[in-house]
C-alpha cells in the first residue's frame, strides 16, 4: 500500500498507527474510541488499536469506504443510528455460557426456596440479567427456577435480561443454541427443558423457559426505565468494560433497584467501589446482600 508523505511524518496524527488495508491513524482511533465511550462508557485502550482497526475493516470493506477517516464522518454523522450500533457490537465482546460461575446459580438455587414459596400465594419475584448477552445468563436463571417451581411461569415469576447489543437480544429472543454451548447444562435438565433439533446439533428453549424470560435492549449508561425493586440482579464481567468512576456510578444506581435483603450477583474481576460498597454486605463469593436499612 502507498502511503501520503503525511502518513509517513513522525508524530503526526495522521502516521499510520496499525499496519492493514487502509490508512488507521491515531486520530481515527481516537475518534472511535471517543464515540464508544460516549455511546456505552466502554474505555479501549491505544494497546487495542489492533483489534479495532481489524473488527472496523471488515465495516469499511461492507460500506464501499476507502479510509477510516471517512468511516469516522459516518459515524459522526450517524450518532444514535444504526452503524454507530454495528460498530459498538464489533467492538465488544460477548463471552457467555449457561452457569457461568456456577458458584452463583448454588447461591440463587439457595436463596430462590422462599421467595418461589411467596408466588405461590400470590407474591411477585424479579430478576434482572443486565448485560445478558445471547440470553445463557438469563436462561440459566430460568432453568435454576424451575428446577425448585416448575410451573413459575404460571406465577408472578419473572426474569428481565438487558443487553446494549441488539444482536444478542434478537439471538436471547430465538432461543436457539448450538450443542457445544448447552453442554454445561445437566443432560436431564436439558432434556426436561429444551428440545433439540438438526440431529442434535441445535436445541432450542421450552415454552416454560421462554415464558419466564423477558429481552429488552438496554444502555447502563442512559437511563433506566425500570420502576419496580427486584429481588436479584446479575450484572457480571459487564462493568469491567467502564472506567472506575463510571463502575461506581452503575453499582449506585442498582442499590435502589433492589429490595431490603436483595441480592447482586458480580463478576470474577469485578469489585463493588464507590458508595454502593457501605449499602451491601458480602454474602459469598463475588455475590452481595443489600443491607436492610440500605447502609452500614
Amino acid at each position: 500500500m502507498t502511503r501520503s508523505p503525511e502518513a509517513r511524518t513522525p508524530g503526526n496524527k495522521s502516521q499510520q498507527l496499525v499496519e492493514g488495508e487502509f490508512l488507521f491513524t491515531e486520530e481515527d482511533f481516537r475518534r472511535i474510541s471517543a464515540m464508544l465511550h460516549a455511546d456505552a462508557g466502554i474505555a479501549i485502550p491505544e494497546t487495542k488499536a489492533t483489534l479495532v482497526c481489524s473488527r472496523l475493516a471488515k465495516r469499511l470493506r461492507a460500506l464501499g469506504l476507502r479510509s477510516f477517516r471517512d468511516y469516522c464522518s459516518l459515524l459522526a454523522e450517524n450518532k444514535g443510528g444504526t452503524e454507530r450500533q454495528t460498530m459498538m457490537a464489533a467492538l465488544t465482546t460477548n463471552v457467555t455460557r449457561f452457569f457461568r460461575e456456577p458458584h452463583h446459580f448454588d447461591h440463587l438455587a439457595a436463596y430462590l426456596p422462599p421467595l418461589l414459596d411467596a408466588a405461590k400465594k400470590g407474591g411477585r419475584v424479579r430478576i434482572w440479567s443486565a448485560g445478558c448477552s445471547n440470553g445463557q445468563e438469563p436462561y440459566s436463571i430460568a432453568l435454576t427456577i424451575l428446577a425448585l417451581m416448575p410451573d413459575a411461569a404460571d406465577h408472578d415469576v419473572r426474569v428481565l435480561a438487558t443487553d446494549i447489543d441488539p444482536n444478542m437480544v434478537a439471538e436471547g429472543r430465538a432461543g436457539v443454541y448450538r450443542q457445544d454451548a448447552v453442554a454445561p447444562i445437566p443432560d436431564n435438565v436439558r432434556k426436561r427443558f429444551m428440545s433439540s433439533s438438526d440431529g442434535g446439533r441445535s436445541w432450542s428453549v421450552s415454552d416454560s423457559m421462554r415464558a419466564l424470560v423477558s429481552f429488552r435492549e438496554l444502555n447502563l449508561i442512559a437511563d433506566w426505565p425500570m420502576k419496580g425493586q427486584f429481588d436479584a440482579i446479575f450484572c457480571r464481567n459487564t462493568v469491567i468494560y467502564f472506567e472506575e468512576d463510571t463502575q461506581s456510578r452503575v453499582w449506585s444506581r442498582f442499590e435502589p433497584l433492589l429490595k431490603p435483603g436483595g441480592r447482586l450477583y458480580i463478576g470474577h474481576s469485578e469489585r463493588l467501589t464507590g458508595p454502593a460498597v457501605s449499602r451491601f454486605a458480602n454474602d459469598g463469593l463475588t455475590t452481595y446482600k443489600k443491607l436492610e436499612g440500605g447502609r452500614a
